[in-house]
């Protein structure tokens, strides 16, 4: 965390560190569903959360079914009190019918509550996507990967949270 004071306005400011991490404890929500592309995205998350000195004792992973249930999951995370931080990692890919609307916007808004009904940062990492190219994009390949981005926006979250 950085904090300074500007003299001359008297204006403090907070900044979330990347660094010491060592006693961090994240929840990690992963829906299954689309598995094969969901799982780099953990394996992104698990990369950035280790090289960032999180402790793996302090990492806990939660499998459920899909995008729809992990609000539920992440709720769960939240009120158990044994997280600073929670990440939540899937795939929706738009289908031919209204399914992919609802899913990816229940998903959102449902993790949007809880991060705020229980105070603690909720990452949303569900990729959300046109089709399977855009989502490989997304996983590792071109478009970076958005699991490691999600796990360290975490990071600096529960950091800048902790210093307010």
């Amino acid at each position: 965390m950085t904090t300074f004071t500007d003299q001359k306005n008297a204006i403090t400011h907070l900044d979330g560190a990347l660094y010491d991490n060592a006693n961090l404890r994240i929840g990690i929500a992963v829906g299954r569903f689309n598995g094969f592309l969901v799982e780099s995205l953990v394996e992104g998350a698990l990369d950035a959360l280790l090289r960032h000195g999180v402790q793996g004792k302090n990492i806990t992973i939660v499998r459920v079914p899909g995008a729809f249930e992990l609000p539920l999951t992440a709720k769960r995370l939240a009120t158990s009190g044994k997280f600073d931080a929670i990440v939540v990692l899937g795939a929706i890919i738009r289908g031919a019918t209204p399914h992919f609307d609802i899913v990816a916007s229940e998903s959102a808004k449902g993790l949007s509550k809880v991060a705020l009904d229980h105070d603690i940062p909720v990452i949303n990492g569900i990729l959300t996507t046109e089709n399977i190219e855009q989502t490989i994009e997304r996983a590792g390949t071109k478009a970076g990967n958005k699991g490691f981005e999600a796990a360290m926006t975490a990071i600096e979250m529960a950091s800048v949270l902790k210093a307010i």
